[in-house]
């Protein structure tokens, strides 16, 4: 039997508040009052409904899991786990920051039309130099190196103003 591909959206939106507390708990293999307390933890906040029922996410689930593994094979405490999730998203918005510089450095490079450089002596001399085109390029490091380069290094915190 075929799939009836035409009925299934074709992007599930991973931030879509679409589960309710009972599916949640069966799809992060817990029991429903763990993600109340999580919830009052402030561990994984899920959007409320008109009722003010929870609902969560494919991201609040997948954050519920994650959460579960570093409690029982890691063996990290929640207030440990509540730490690395906050490291984990402040390491996502300056990945996030980062790409946008990286594109906007592309783009400034590829805009910079091929002007001439050159030097005026006081004499009034003009003096040109080589054009911008000649020059070499400055090579942007891929993604995953620059990642790999901020995780060795100390980042400063990024500004909740970008």
């Amino acid at each position: 039997m075929t799939e009836p591909t035409g009925f299934l959206p074709q992007r599930i939106d991973s931030d879509a508040p679409v589960f309710v507390i009972s599916v949640a708990a069966q799809l992060a293999d817990m029991h429903p009052q763990t993600l109340r307390g999580y919830d009052r933890l402030g561990l994984v906040v899920p959007k409320r409904a008109r009722g003010r029922g929870r609902r969560y996410s494919l991201r609040d689930i997948a954050t519920l899991r994650h959460i579960q593994h570093l409690s029982q094979n890691e063996g990290i405490n929640l207030e440990g786990i509540r730490r690395i999730l906050a490291l984990e998203n402040e390491l996502d918005a300056v990945r996030a920051q980062l790409s946008r510089v990286a594109d906007l450095l592309t783009a400034l490079q590829h805009e910079v039309p091929a002007a001439r450089i050159f030097t005026a002596a006081a004499a009034g001399d003009v003096h040109l130099g080589r054009s911008a085109a000649r020059r070499p390029a400055l090579a942007l490091p891929s993604r995953a190196s620059t990642a790999r380069d901020l995780a060795r290094r100390d980042v400063p915190p990024v500004s909740k103003a970008l």
